[in-house]
């Protein structure tokens, strides 16, 4: 194969999976940073140290198969400049009241384009997306050293990305696609002259399958 060819010329093969695993976040206390993630209700699944005073430690939010790094040694970046750190939540409000139970601030908007939210502060309305869409509603908080995360209302994935079977992080995310199952649901026996629908359960399943995949939902 010649060492010109195009990626468009490269035959079609399955893409190796490459799934992010760790964010390395900067901070300059370790210990309050400990502190801190561990009263969000993150998992602790490491803190490891060495005489030289090198630390490690891993964080992991609840449902995330993802997590976060910090300690002495292991990043050069300045305390405070990780930005942007995303994560999802199916129900942006009961993630604001549960932050804040935990002494966190938060603060719920959405952006006035009804898109993606804008860098700073710019073009920000306080408050939920009116219409609750999947995407449009986040909400923001700081660790004690400045380190910026977002949080992002999900309920409905956009089509093609999510593949496979239909897999939940948690046992809320399961709970929270039933319940806009059961009220999708709700419109769906009134509609049909409020009788009872006695094949609910096949509504429901496939109501959450599509919902995940990104598809459009039944009537």
């Amino acid at each position: 194969m010649s060492s010109t060819q195009t990626h468009s010329e490269t035959p079609a093969a399955r893409p190796v999976d490459f799934k992010l695993e760790i964010v390395v976040i900067p901070v300059s206390d370790v210990d309050r940073a400990k502190r801190f993630y561990g009263d969000l209700g993150w998992r602790l699944d490491a803190d490891f140290a060495r005489n030289d005073g090198f630390r490690v430690l891993q964080f992991t939010p609840p449902g995330s198969p993802g997590s976060v790094i910090f300690g002495k040694g292991v990043t050069s970046a300045k305390p405070g400049s990780a930005q942007g750190l995303y994560l999802v939540v199916s129900d942006i409000e009961a993630a604001r009241a549960d932050l804040a139970a935990r002494g966190v601030e938060v603060e719920v908007f959405h952006d006035v384009g009804g898109v993606f939210h804008q860098a700073g502060r710019t073009g920000r309305l306080s408050g939920p997306d009116p219409e609750r869409r999947s995407y449009s509603s986040f909400a923001s908080f700081s660790d004690p050293d400045g380190n910026g995360w977002l949080l992002q209302e999900v309920t409905a994935r956009l089509p093609g990305r999510v593949e496979g079977d239909t897999t939940f992080a948690s046992s809320r995310d399961l709970a929270a696609a039933l319940r806009r199952a059961a009220a999708a649901h709700g419109e769906h026996e009134k509609r049909n002259g409020g009788q009872h629908d006695a094949n609910w359960p096949d509504w429901y399943a496939e109501h959450i399958v599509r919902e995940q995949a990104g598809q459009e939902l039944p009537l």
